[in-house]
């Protein structure tokens, strides 16, 4: 059994927070929007944010998540991110989907500092899987944007 540092640890919590927040940005655009890659997306950050939460319950690592209330979070930095996305993203499908494009981008930043620091297979796997899972959902992002008229506008 590996040993988790206070470096991992809190990567763990960092990664269970950011999770929540790209599913409660998700559900929010996809109640607004009624558009289907928030909707679907909203459902595999779900399973991001469980599979983070079966690491810390493996290691013992108290849950940062108190609740599980859309757009309530116990870090106020979580917070004011989740404001300032919902603010951008309800201008327009189009900045919403901006919003969802730059948190894939901070997602998949995160997760691959946090491998840099992680030697214990378990996280190491779960991660990689996250980022996987990152990396198709901004795919999904780009091409929606694509498809939007102000695609010329993406870069």
């Amino acid at each position: 059994r590996y040993t988790v540092t206070q470096e991992v640890i809190d990567g763990l919590i960092h990664m269970r927070i950011e999770e929540k927040l790209a599913r409660d940005v998700y559900t929010t655009f996809g109640n607004l929007y009624n558009y289907k890659a928030f909707l679907n997306i909203k459902l595999s950050e779900q399973n991001h944010m469980n599979a983070v939460k079966r690491m810390l319950d493996k290691y013992s690592i108290p849950d940062p998540i108190v609740s599980d209330e859309v757009g309530v979070f116990p870090d106020p930095i979580f917070q004011d991110l989740y404001d300032q996305f919902i603010a951008q993203g309800n201008v327009s499908l189009y900045e919403a989907l901006i919003v969802g494009k730059t948190i894939e981008e901070i997602d998949i930043a995160d997760l691959e500092a946090q491998l840099l620091i992680v030697d214990n297979p378990d996280i190491i796997r779960v991660y990689l899987n996250l980022k996987a899972g990152s990396e198709n959902h901004l795919a999904a992002f780009i091409k929606c944007l694509s498809g939007l008229p102000s695609a010329n506008q993406v870069n």
